[in-house]
């Protein structure tokens, strides 16, 4: 739905799409969901399509990958899904997690143009994985499985015991300090490589993770809040859907207009964070 959106949205259609970014950590195939997307809208020359995995990182990367592809591969139109389905991944009987995350789809099409028309312009990217302790799913073994000795006396590695992703395991307190000091940084980083300051930004957009979180970055940049795009109340944390969501909204509304500069920052598990300056329009 929100890929057939998108395209109605940009006049595109689906035999015209070259390519296609799935950013989300929950596909419904452990190889990648981006084909059946593919699939699903009947694209008839089968466009390249793949998953990217960087959490709440990963609808920006998306834009990154885009643009790389459209600057250096040739592609012309380029489709960028957010998606992620985080209640298959939540502990409901724990209150600090469960209320907080969402499920949702957000997409935008970026589409190659002259180089006086490029929108995209400039990015920042960064991972530390010191930092997956504060915030993850780890993979887990299935433990009812017995051992089953070899003839020499040692555990036998085969068959190998199944596996499956544990609920998400959040340090808040942690994860709040990390955004607060490494996304206005790396926003400050994306205008510095675009010319531009906090001044020249129509909107802040930030990945929807806490509301805290937002006014905190907001004031830090001196972006008043009639400046911040917002739905966390509605949707709760949607990881990587959760800026495409919110620019749908914002663009539906008349919020955001074409020319309108957008400073959009995506922050998360990982730990992985990055920022993407861009005109809209």
């Amino acid at each position: 739905m929100a890929a057939r959106r998108a395209l109605e949205m940009a006049q595109v259609e689906p035999d015209d799409v070259d390519l296609i970014l799935m950013c989300t950590s929950t596909p419904e195939d452990l190889f990648g969901s981006a084909p059946q997307i593919q699939r699903a809208l009947g694209c008839k020359n089968r466009p390249l399509s793949y998953d990217i995995t960087a959490a709440c990182s990963g609808f920006v990367l998306g834009l990154l990958s885009a643009a790389c592809h459209i600057r250096g591969g040739g592609f012309k139109n380029v489709l960028v899904i957010g998606a992620d389905s985080l209640s298959r991944y939540v502990d409901w009987t724990d209150r600090k997690t469960c209320i907080i995350f969402g499920d949702a789809a957000g997409a935008v099409v970026v589409q190659a143009c002259d180089g006086n028309g490029d929108g995209l312009f400039g990015f920042d990217f960064h991972s530390d994985g010191e930092g997956q302790k504060h915030l993850n799913a780890t993979m887990r073994e299935d433990n009812d499985q017995e051992d089953v000795l070899g003839t020499n006396g040692s555990a036998a590695d085969f068959p190998p015991k199944r596996s499956s992703y544990s609920c998400i395991q959040m340090n808040g307190q942690e994860v709040f300090r990390f955004a607060v000091k490494c996304v206005p940084q790396s926003i400050e980083s994306a205008l510095g490589k675009a010319g531009m300051t906090s001044s020249d930004v129509d909107w802040l957009l930030l990945h929807q993770a806490n509301q805290r979180i937002i006014d905190k970055v907001s004031e830090k940049l001196q972006i008043p809040s009639e400046r911040v795009i917002s739905n966390l109340a509605n949707y709760g944390n949607t990881s990587a859907a959760s800026i495409p969501l919110a620019l749908d909204e914002a663009v539906r509304s008349g919020k955001v207009q074409p020319g309108h500069t957008i400073a959009a920052s995506g922050f998360g598990a990982g730990l992985t964070w990055g920022s993407t300056i861009m005109r809209w329009g």
